[in-house]
């Protein structure tokens, strides 16, 4: 009988005749079930190269009919699903029996029509008013970063000016150019970059304005363009436009540039003869340049001459010396040539330099050079040291004055001491007065001769 309650009771395992173990089962089945439907669907939808040439078609002809940004936008979505699926699909493989133009590869037919739409998408978008700034900021390193010549000058100014009136005419603004100067022209560019980012253009809404803006940018980048630049005159119309014929009287040798060259040199104006050396590049006024370098001595092309001197230019080396104690900071460079015995031209020129300029930090590399094996050299190394006058070559002079074969090399120590001209060094020299070797004697009577002056120095 019912007690009145109704509610059928839950069932248990027990009254259902199913075991926990049972159920489980069950539950297993039912997800493998929902798996294989899973799959199914997944397989249904399989991406293939078809499919995505159809998604291809269809990104085409969405962007045929775009016609705002945000269409285009869309478009590059619509894209790049299309590029993930490409790089994921399982797509057949060339044959690699094939020849590589006949081969079939879908991956790479896709992937080329890809790129082919994005690249016509890119070519649809803007402009846009950035575009328009970033034109303007080249024209303003086109200003500053080129030498004009007087004509570009003038013609700069003007093509600046029809550009500030055609801003001023698209965009209502007030740009002015207030002088010649190029801080004069690169300050009213900045005004109209101003005036174009202050004007908030939308790429779709105010399309035809942008358009008038890049055709003016385009207008002042041409004009620009064909101003006269210094590098368009040839040679001599930059010599003569920067002065260097204005030396020369009506009657002038040949070639004129030589005169000209000759005439500076007199006037003691290293710099015009460094424009010649700049602008004519045949080996004889490359010649007469440095060796008129070479008798100026003068300090303002030294860092011309070192950095030729690195490059173990001869001449420049010498041009160094000449200038003495103002070429200090090229010792470093010239001791490094002193071991160069493979170039005994090199080290004779070396030597003399280093002894012109005179520091006392090349006297041990110097030194060191007195019992090289070549005789023809070791006099450029005692004579160096003498010019130098650092009291402590003093003693290998003394040594090579006493025990070298060669009587051109003893005398070329005994000069130096001399020009050392302590006592000790003097003495040295004078020791030698009744030499066999004429050269070593006329030095050693000098030195003696030098003993009887109480001013000289003790070392």
């Amino acid at each position: 009988m019912s007690d009145g309650d109704d509610e059928t009771p839950a069932e248990t395992p027990e009254e259902t005749n199913e075991t926990p173990e049972q159920t489980e089962e069950a539950s297993a089945d039912t997800s493998e079930e929902t798996a294989e439907t899973t799959d199914a669907s997944a397989e249904s939808e399989e991406i293939t190269a078809e499919s995505l040439n159809e998604r291809l078609d269809s990104a085409e002809e969405d962007l045929e009919a775009a016609e705002t940004e945000d269409d285009l936008d869309a478009v590059e979505a619509e894209l790049d699903d299309i590029e993930s699926d490409i790089e994921a699909a399982d797509l057949p493989e060339p044959d690699e029996e094939e020849d590589d133009e006949d081969a079939d590869d879908p991956r790479a037919d896709l992937e080329a029509r890809l790129s082919d739409l994005r690249e016509d998408l890119e070519s649809q978008r803007g402009p846009y008013a950035e575009d328009v700034v970033d034109d303007i900021e080249s024209s303003k390193t086109k200003i500053t970063d080129t030498r004009w010549t007087e004509r570009g000058q003038e013609e700069i100014v003007e093509v600046v000016e029809s550009f500030a009136v055609d801003v001023n005419e698209i965009l209502d603004a007030s740009v002015s150019v207030d002088g010649e100067s190029e801080e004069n022209l690169t300050a009213a560019l900045d005004e109209a970059v101003e005036a174009v980012e202050s004007a908030g253009l939308d790429a779709d809404d105010d399309e035809e304005t942008i358009a008038a803006l890049i055709e003016a940018t385009d207008e002042l980048e041409a004009g620009l363009e064909d101003a006269q630049e210094w590098d368009d005159l040839q040679t001599n119309e930059k010599l003569r436009a920067e002065g260097f014929f204005d030396v020369l009287g009506h009657y002038k040798d040949y070639p004129p540039e030589l005169s000209a060259i000759q005439e500076w040199e007199q006037r003691g104006r290293a710099d015009m003869i460094m424009l010649a050396k700049d602008s004519l590049q045949s080996e004889f006024m490359q010649a007469h340049c440095m060796d008129a370098f070479v008798r100026m001595g003068d300090p303002a092309v030294f860092d011309e001459m070192h950095q030729l001197a690195e490059r173990r230019n001869k001449k420049a080396i010498r041009a160094l010396g000449t200038m003495g104690s103002a070429a200090d900071d090229a010792v470093e460079a010239l001791t490094e040539y002193v071991d160069t015995d493979s170039d005994p031209a090199l080290q004779k020129v070396t030597f003399k330099a280093l002894g012109e300029i005179g520091s006392p930090a090349a006297t041990q590399a110097v030194a060191d050079k007195l019992v090289m094996d070549n005789d023809n050299v070791r006099p450029y190394a005692a004579r160096s040291l003498g010019l130098i006058g650092d009291t402590r070559a003093v003693k290998p002079l003394k040594d090579t004055l006493a025990n070298d074969d060669s009587d051109t090399v003893r005398a070329a120590a005994a000069w130096a001491l001399r020009q050392i001209g302590t006592k000790e060094a003097l003495e040295a020299a004078a020791d030698y007065s009744d030499e066999r070797s004429f050269l070593v004697q006329h030095e050693a009577e000098l030195a003696d001769d030098s003993l009887g002056d109480t001013d000289a120095p003790r070392a």
